[in-house]
């Protein structure tokens, strides 16, 4: 196992193979890691809680943005 793998493992995608839809997941997969990484380092006590929750809603804001870029809808099929 290489260590970018080990680092930023991805997962399959298994939806509608449409563009949008992979880049979206992707995208929330990308979202996903960050807040494990963001919530391991303030459990550590290397930031403080407030700054955890600054960075995650800001990552979770970007998540929010690239869906509505890419026309996703929220209905669930």
């Amino acid at each position: 196992m290489e260590k970018h793998d080990f680092l930023y493992p991805r997962r399959f995608y298994r939806g509608d193979l449409e563009p949008k839809n992979v880049v979206f997941n992707a995208n929330l997969q990308e979202f996903s890691q960050t807040v494990e990484y963001i919530a391991n380092l303030q459990t550590g006590g290397k930031i403080s809680a407030e700054l955890a929750y600054q960075q995650i809603r800001a990552a979770y804001k970007r998540l929010k943005h690239s869906k509505k870029e890419l026309g996703i809808s929220n209905t669930s099929q």
